[in-house]
């Protein structure tokens, strides 16, 4: 008994915290992108040592993954005020700047950055891609040189000297130093994309399509890929491919304009006028006045047989364009369709005035040249509403190479695991609208709970918000109260348990951990506890591993992870989250065998998990198992979890 007296005397009464505790649950929670939350914690930190340079830069960090440029960018300066030698703040600040398009302000940073660490690459690289978005060409080449001297291997200089040479257009040059590019590395899917855009130029499109093929297989999410290929392939008539580009262009970024407008064409051109019409429908809902847009759904609609709506469209662009004969032609002529023979021959008459020496009203629809044409999205002239679009000026390919690029842009490349079933104040939540996460002992717990919130099974639990925040750090105060007021004669299992979950739900790992040991040593052994402080230890593990924590030390943490995964299954071994969390735990460490094993004995247990569907389908990815892979993430699917569609595609099911 004096054993129990002196672990519970050792809890505290209130949630205190040092600098250095709070310090690394916010870097904790901006690791795993809680970034409300880890705000919560540097505020605090700056309240208590507002002289520290860390709270600032990591809460500048936080807020530019919020895309609260100009906040980050003012608390990387306050950084840079308490700590001006420190070259990670000037490029935070500087990538910042460069998001508020503050490109001669990011040359500075870097600069700088540069003098603190002349031998770090991507400064210089950076420098040089904010000086081409200037137009500052010459001093672009000169850091381009720089590079190319001291890192000759660096296939992304050359591919960015390319880029300066297209702006100067020069494509010949350019195309030596992208193939320069691609000898170094040939599976930069952004320098293809560049070596597409000098074959377009050239009206090269067979070129154009392989290139472009090869920069999708290696970058498989970017739109702009698909739609620049299927401008190639309907430039030699592969209607079908171009049509199949469009579609997943729309997929990946459903409010892509050119997608929808040279879709729109396409559709048009095959007679599918209907699904056209939504298409310029889109467009024109994107831009209200996009009177080439307007002008082709009038055609649609006249074609369709909606001819008062073709009449309102083409009196739209009539307005506007006053002597676009086209249109008052087939204005007219629908005029007639509905029996209005004054206003059609107004019209005819204005034609006639006009263009006594012009055929008018009979124009190919579709001639071989009206279908190779091309126009600028900024062209504005009526006569080329049958054009596909292309863009003003092809997009820059080259991407700033900065440590605050974040996770996001990874995610774009690599589908992930879903995380691991956890105790969780939040419900389970994870799109699968069918399913509810339910655990016998969870349940059995809430029943016997006197007070505080009620504790679920959840998958992927929400970001907190700045009131969530404020109500668990409440909440764990309130617990704290409670477990400190305890006397021999009670107990305090129950409250140790809810806020180990409290600390879990705000990533203070180590005081969840600490909190499950307690009460494990006070009422024994509990599949609960060790579950939780598995996943606990799991993502302690994955924040050590990432931040530089030694090998052996992450190893023999990873072999607690197991120990406690075992003994919550030797406890409860009917429990399906218990082997999906294991079946997670081998397949961080790559070992998809053992991970697939467990996802099906998950299964087994409940066949409606769609999270173990999707996983398992990974692992067989991954194990080079494609057929099954594809079939587990299509279950997970059919289930709900419909991410399993898009890793699907990424995949290439259905090709060679």
């Amino acid at each position: 008994m004096m054993i129990l007296l002196a672990l519970v005397g050792m809890l505290p009464v209130k949630a205190q915290y040092n600098t250095d505790r709070l310090m690394t649950s916010g870097e904790i929670a901006l690791h795993y992108e809680d970034y409300v939350l880890s705000i919560q914690y540097f505020n605090q930190v700056i309240s208590l040592k507002p002289y520290l340079y860390q709270p600032w830069q990591c809460r500048g960090a936080a807020k530019y993954y919020l895309e609260d440029y100009l906040g980050a960018e003012n608390d990387a300066t306050q950084a840079i005020k308490l700590n001006p030698y420190i070259e990670a703040i000037y490029d935070l600040r500087a990538i910042a700047r460069i998001r508020q398009d503050k490109y001669n302000l990011a040359i500075e940073d870097y600069t700088k950055a540069i003098k603190l660490s002349p031998d770090q690459r991507n400064f210089w690289y950076n420098r040089a891609i904010c000086r081409m978005n200037l137009k500052d060409y010459k001093q672009a080449q000169l850091d381009i040189d720089t590079i190319v001297k001291k890192w000759s291997k660096f296939a992304n200089a050359y591919s960015l000297k390319a880029e300066i040479l297209l702006h100067e257009k020069d494509t010949t040059e350019a195309a030596k130093w992208l193939d320069k590019s691609l000898d170094i590395d040939p599976y930069d899917g952004s320098t293809w994309a560049t070596r597409a855009y000098i074959a377009m130029a050239r009206k090269e499109w067979k070129d154009a399509d392989n290139f472009l093929s090869k920069a999708i297989k290696l970058r498989p999410r970017v739109a702009n890929n698909y739609v620049n290929r299927a401008l190639a392939r309907y430039s030699y008539n592969n209607l079908r491919g171009a049509m199949a580009d469009y579609d997943m262009a729309l997929d990946l970024d459903a409010n892509n304009f050119m997608a929808h407008y040279n879709r729109g064409q396409l559709r048009m051109q095959l007679g599918d006028d209907n699904r056209a019409i939504e298409d310029f429908n889109y467009v024109i809902q994107l831009e209200p006045e996009n009177y080439l847009a307007i002008f082709n759904r009038a055609l649609l609609h006249d074609r369709t047989g909606d001819i008062q709506a073709a009449i309102r469209d083409y009196t739209t662009v009539i307005e506007q364009f006053p002597n676009f004969w086209t249109g008052l032609s087939y204005r007219a002529q629908a005029y007639r369709k509905l029996g209005m023979t004054a206003k059609a021959e107004l019209d005819e008459f204005k034609i006639l005035k006009a263009q006594m020496d012009k055929h008018q009203g009979i124009q190919p629809r579709w001639s071989k040249n009206k279908r190779k044409a091309v126009r600028k999205r900024s062209e504005i002239d009526p006569n080329k509403y049958a054009e596909m679009v292309v863009a003003d000026e092809a997009e820059s390919t080259s991407e700033y190479k900065s440590e605050y690029r974040g996770k996001v842009q990874n995610r774009t490349v690599n589908a992930e695991f879903m995380p691991m079933y956890a105790l969780s104040y939040f419900q389970y939540n994870n799109g699968v609208k069918s399913y509810q996460a339910f655990d016998k002992n969870v349940e059995e717990f809430n029943t016997r709970m006197r007070t505080g919130f009620r504790i679920y099974v959840a998958c992927n639990p929400p970001q907190l918000t700045e009131a969530d925040t404020r109500a668990f750090f409440n909440h764990i105060d309130t617990l704290s109260v409670s477990i400190a007021a305890v006397n021999k004669t009670g107990g305090v299992g129950r409250e140790l348990l809810q806020r180990a979950v409290a600390y879990s739900v705000v990533q203070d790992y180590d005081a969840a951990i600490a909190d499950l040991t307690t009460c494990m040593q006070m009422n024994g052994a509990s599949p609960m506890c060790y579950w939780q402080r598995a996943v606990c230890q799991m993502m302690i593990n994955d924040f050590d591993s990432t931040h530089g924590a030694p090998g052996a030390e992450v190893r023999a943490n990873m072999l607690k992870v197991k120990e406690d995964f075992d003994k919550a299954i030797a406890l409860e071994p009917n429990s399906p989250y218990l082997f999906y969390n294991r079946g997670n735990m081998y397949a961080s460490q790559k070992v998809y065998a053992n991970a697939i094993d467990d996802y099906t004995k998950a299964i087994a247990l409940d066949g409606a998990l769609a999270e173990a569907y999707y996983n398992r389908g990974l692992a067989h990815l991954r194990n080079g198992n494609k057929t099954q892979g594809i079939a587990d993430l299509s279950k997970a699917g059919e289930l709900g979890l419909y991410a399993a569609y898009s890793v699907i595609k990424q995949s290439g099911a259905g090709k060679e």
